[in-house]
């Protein structure tokens, strides 16, 4: 898995249009970021790694909309980005003729660390403007835009799409 579709898959633990949070504890969070393989199986989150992990996935998301065009006050949501770096204390490691970024934490801290990081290597590899969240308020699913000139702005036209497309045609033939 790619840091993006880490970040994509992430961002989309809560869904909106089904109300699905899969983070509804902090066993459901070691749980997901076990299976995902940024922890280890007898990784313990407690309620305040949960609240942490929460706050991330949303910064994210509203950094992702950002992405979509929507304006965000993306400051605000890269500084939980980097409090979550911080916590890991993500160091830089050189090892013959490559480096790379590690959580020197353990736990949950270094998984969200992890998460931070792959953030940095989507930056850095140029998939970052890829990653988006549908511009659809009810939505808001993290998606990897595909399209040769990166314009996609919704997880689906078929769905999301069509719906604001008609919303829209309705407000303007409004009389």
């Amino acid at each position: 898995m790619t840091g993006t579709e880490l970040v994509r898959d992430f961002v989309n633990t809560r869904e909106l249009l089904d109300p699905v949070e899969l983070f509804g504890s902090p066993e459901a969070l070691g749980a997901w970021l076990s299976s995902n393989g940024i922890a280890s199986t007898g990784v313990r989150p407690d309620a305040g790694d949960l609240r942490h992990a929460i706050e991330l996935r949303e910064a994210l998301r509203r950094i992702l909309l950002s992405n979509t065009g929507v304006e965000v006050d993306t400051e605000a949501e890269f500084a939980v980005l980097e409090a979550a770096a911080a916590r890991a204390r993500v160091e830089l490691h050189f090892s013959g003729h490559e480096s790379d970024l590690l959580p020197a934490a353990e736990g949950t801290a270094a998984a969200l660390g992890r998460i931070a990081i792959a953030v940095h290597e989507a930056m850095a590899d140029g998939s970052w403007s890829r990653l988006k969240a549908c511009r659809a308020s009810d939505c808001e699913w993290a998606f990897i835009d595909t399209a040769k000139n990166h314009s996609r702005q919704w997880c689906s036209m078929g769905s999301c799409g069509n719906r604001e497309k008609a919303r829209t045609f309705r407000r303007r033939h409004k009389h």
